[in-house]
């Protein structure tokens, strides 16, 4: 009996050391590669935020994702507006190689119902990541298109472009979107088609009273046909400007609109909320999530919880939500037991909007010293935003970096920490950050950068090998308005095709080491160095002009504007309408 016992611990002992082997070798093998969260602002400027100089609105929570982690002082954003600059952000391109330029007025896509957006042959980080077993999913805005030729096709959309699961705004936050906040499209535009259907309407009744009165003889047969040119004429502008709201203010889950139009009061916390239980679902395999936050584009939220809470009024209010929500996120990683396997990142799609403002105040950011805003080319403001990794165990705490970097590098960097290998049937603008920031090198890869304003080249920044100048060439520069303003306030948003903007022979050259604020360009009597250095920058222009290739362009008129058959639609088009239900598109 003690025999058979003693046999039976053997046996136990035994298959207990063989299961501990196993865990061993289960451990050896578990996955060690990073999560990845990118949280993305929308119109932040990079004065906005604590840890970058201001010292009134309270951001806390990412002042301490910089005091744990990595702070990138010229980050620098690939253009001025958010679809080239998300569309180079998602592809680690400049835009006007995935033709997400602009040639006109139109800089951004202005429809969910729009043919234009991120064509299928571009390869985001999101694609690759998911190739290799990365759970990827985005909540928020998109803002690069929707459909191509029908309305399911979805060829723009995020599921086509590497994201297993999205949550948010397939267009972006407007003004439109909020009643009683004015309208962001084609103002002007509207404004002429209703003074038109009006005259051809007074126009109309005219000859109807004419000729039942019999005051003179007019034809039914013209009466008839100037009806019909009327009521066309009211359709063409009214059913596409007018109910905007209907068609680009709306909620898409995966590929289903479930909300139309979006409820704005309850939207910071549902994005939230998914974008905390995106993070607790994946836990236990490697994760990308795109948090792309529909604030601080107008219209401001005006959360009970933060109103009035800011020195700042409602823009600053927003801003310290954002604050929040950051705070929220940042918890759930720490909960969860993932801090030290989880890569979080923290920017803006490019600086503040300045002529965004009404009689209740400054409505757009704050860029801090740095010229310029929003739109307006390549003005040190509108491109310079905050960078901030956290990534503890990996990257060093309180590190800042100065040397120039710039959006299009988180491509690389997730990529090469993922596992994956870049592309190599395409040009890759950006460059990892990782040797930069883990401290192996000193300097950024980016020797030359060169700044678009739709497709056209509006400045180049060069910093010379063995030097510490960064020098920045502009061959143009936006037309500020009125006289002696700081931005486009006449027109809200500044444009670079001809006729509002002013060539410069020489190019206007400033010295950034030394004059950040771009505020007095060099001459060649100043700088002996003048003409060397202008040669060099035409030289890097030549050759990377050599680089370009004929693409589409996604923003020509025929792309941006509203095609209903396109149009993405809860319920059976054109009487599209739902409030959290979820109805296949």
């Amino acid at each position: 009996m003690g025999c058979f016992i003693n046999q039976r611990s053997w046996m136990f002992a035994v298959l207990l050391l063989l299961c501990s082997i196993e865990y061993l070798i289960a451990s050896d093998h578990t996955d060690a590669r990073p999560n990845f969260i990118v949280m993305m602002v929308d119109d932040l400027g990079i004065g906005d935020i604590g840890c970058y100089g201001n010292n009134t609105v309270r951001t806390p929570n990412i002042d301490r994702l910089a005091q744990e982690g990595v702070k990138l002082t010229q980050h620098i954003a690939a253009g001025p507006l958010c679809t080239p600059s998300r569309a180079a952000f998602m592809t680690g391109r400049y835009p006007i190689r995935s033709g997400m330029g602009s040639t006109g007025r139109v800089q951004v896509i202005l429809w969910t119902g729009a043919s234009g957006g991120l064509p299928s042959n571009e390869t985001t980080f999101a694609t690759i990541l998911q190739k290799h077993d990365y759970s990827t999913g985005i909540v928020g805005k998109w803002h690069l298109g929707v459909n191509c030729d029908s309305r399911n096709d979805n060829c723009h959309h995020p599921v086509n472009h590497g994201f297993d699961y999205f949550y948010g705004l397939p267009f972006t936050l407007f003004n439109d979107c909020k009643p009683g906040e004015g309208t962001d499209i084609l103002a002007d535009v509207q404004a002429v088609f209703r003074q038109a259907s009006q005259v051809l309407g007074l126009a109309l009744l005219t000859l109807l009273i004419a000729r039942l009165t019999g005051f003179f003889l007019v034809s039914w047969k013209l009466i008839v046909l100037l009806t019909i040119t009327v009521l066309v004429g009211f359709c063409s502008w009214y059913v596409p400007f007018a109910l905007v709201q209907t068609w680009n203010c709306i909620i898409m889950k995966n590929q289903d609109v479930i909300e139309q139009p979006m409820t704005l009061e309850t939207l910071p916390q549902r994005l939230l909320n998914e974008a905390e239980y995106f993070i607790e679902r994946n836990q236990q395999r490697p994760f990308f999530l795109f948090i792309s936050f529909a604030h601080v584009h107008t219209p401001l939220f005006t959360s009970k919880d933060f109103m009035g809470k800011s020195q700042h009024g409602l823009y600053g209010d927003n801003v310290e939500e954002v604050d929040w929500m950051v705070g929220r996120i940042t918890n759930v990683v720490e909960r969860l037991g993932l801090s030290n396997k989880t890569m979080m990142y923290f920017t803006s799609d490019h600086g503040g909007h300045l002529e965004d403002s009404d009689s209740r105040g400054q409505k757009g950011g704050w860029n801090g010293i740095y010229k310029g805003g929003k739109g307006m080319g390549g003005w040190e403001g509108g491109i310079r935003v905050p960078g901030i990794f956290r990534w503890p165990g990996t990257l060093s705490p309180g590190s800042v970096i100065d040397e120039p970097t710039s959006l299009m590098d988180v491509f690389p960097t997730l990529v090469n920490l993922a596992g994956g290998e870049l592309p190599k049937d395409r040009i890759i603008d950006g460059h990892d950050l990782m040797p930069l920031m883990e401290g192996k090198v000193l300097r950024s890869e980016h020797e030359f950068m060169f700044h678009y304003c739709g497709i056209y080249l509006n400045a180049v920044r060069w910093h010379p090998q063995n030097s510490d100048a960064i020098y920045k060439a502009h061959f143009f520069t936006p037309n500020f308005s009125p006289e002696g303003a700081g931005g486009c306030y006449t027109i809200h948003i500044c444009r670079c095709d001809e006729g509002f903007v002013t060539p410069h022979n020489p190019p206007l050259l400033f010295d950034l080491s030394k004059d950040p604020s771009e505020s007095t360009p060099l001459s060649p009597d100043e700088e002996p160095l003048f003409f060397e250095i202008m040669q060099r920058i035409q030289g890097a222009v030549k050759e990377h002009k050599e680089t370009l290739t004929q693409v589409p362009h996604q923003l020509s008129w025929n792309n941006v504007l509203w095609k209903p058959w396109l149009q993405p639609c809860c319920g059976t088009f054109p009487f599209c309408s739902c409030i959290g239900k979820n109805t296949t598109t």
